[in-house]
């Protein structure tokens, strides 16, 4: 159920809840953005809320997230914590009335995404979830360059998202670093993948995998494969997609060429080839262009569309409907790594 448009030129009142790893960034961005009064920042650990008044010496803080939401004095909740504790907190903020950006992803099991889904439909509030790759100008560029006229037939898609680390103490490497490529993925095909099948393994001896390889299927026989891992010396941060007549290269580490693409491809034809082997074969080489991308960071671009989808009722791209799609794909992959690289329906 949609929720009303807020009345014109009323400040949206937010609560930061998280300030450990990403938390930072949001109070930095959310302090700074027009028409947005960040009023309370929330953590348990007491050390980090001196590092929040040592920075924002006129912020309230809070350890007592029960007793913020109970206030009355914030609109909405951004939270910002570990992947474990999403849920309860969503829940609890959208039942008492706030709209909320949780950080990926909003709950660890589908019936678990379903019902806040379904929660914020019933009180008509916004629940939007953090992708923010989806706010990037480099993908959203590399979606550009993949418009059905100069892309042609999505072929595959391949994702590589490697480092040392960090490593999660509460979810492992595919519900940490896969959340963002399959989003891309649905992003850029508009689509949701209809199977799934991955294999992982845990080279540093911990209880949780560490490295993992996954496919996920499309319709039109499109697929997506992305490698994750958090013990790979190279950080590789890539998305690549051949179409039959384009191949588009996002580097989020390239700041000089973010995106690429390659005028070149092959297509099936009617012509008659001169050998079996080339048979029908219909091969095209063209420009290597390196498209003009405007600087803009994707976590204000991800705050700002959240503040206007609560202030409009607009419906955001990274919506709570959106996010579901994104664990829908995670499970499947997950229940495959269990039956060690068989298909799961997502």
């Amino acid at each position: 159920m949609p929720h009303d448009r807020r009345p014109a030129g009323q400040r949206l009142r937010l609560a930061l809840v998280g300030f450990g790893y990403w938390g930072p960034n949001y109070a930095r961005v959310l302090n700074d953005l027009p028409g947005v009064e960040l009023t309370v920042v929330c953590d348990r650990s007491a050390e980090r809320l001196a590092h929040v008044r040592a920075r924002y010496p006129t912020m309230t803080t809070s350890d007592d997230i029960a007793g913020v939401l109970a206030g009355g004095g914030v609109d909405a909740v951004v939270i910002a914590t570990p992947a474990s504790t999403h849920q309860p907190l969503v829940q609890a903020a959208l039942e008492s009335g706030h709209h909320v950006l949780v950080e990926k992803p909003m709950a660890l099991d589908v019936p678990g995404c379903d019902a806040l889904c379904d929660l914020a439909s019933a009180a008509g509030r916004v629940l939007m979830v953090g992708y923010t790759f989806l706010y990037n100008a480099g993908v959203r560029k590399m979606k550009e360059c993949m418009a059905a006229d100069v892309f042609g037939q999505a072929y595959y898609l391949h994702a590589t998202r490697t480092n040392l680390g960090p490593i999660r103490q509460d979810v492992n490497a595919v519900w940490d670093l896969a959340p963002h490529d399959i989003a891309i993925f649905n992003y850029l095909l508009d689509d949701r993948p209809l199977w799934a099948s991955a294999i992982g393994t845990r080279v540093l001896k911990t209880s949780r995998d560490d490295i993992a390889f996954a496919t996920l299927g499309y319709q039109n026989g499109v697929v997506g494969n992305i490698h994750v891992s958090w013990s790979d010396p190279n950080k590789v941060r890539e998305v690549v997609a051949v179409g039959s007549r384009r191949r588009v290269v996002f580097n989020d580490l390239n700041d000089v060429e973010r995106v690429r693409y390659f005028e070149r491809g092959v297509t099936t034809g009617d012509g008659i080839a001169e050998t079996y082997g080339e048979f029908k074969l219909l091969v095209r080489d063209g420009d290597i262009v390196s498209p003009k991308i405007e600087p803009s960071e994707p976590l204000k671009n991800q705050c700002m569309e959240f503040v206007d989808a609560v202030n409009t009722g607009r419906v955001p791209l990274a919506s709570g409907t959106f996010g579901c799609g994104v664990v829908r794909a995670l499970a499947a992959i997950e229940a495959s790594m269990r039956a060690r690289g068989a298909a799961v329906e997502v």
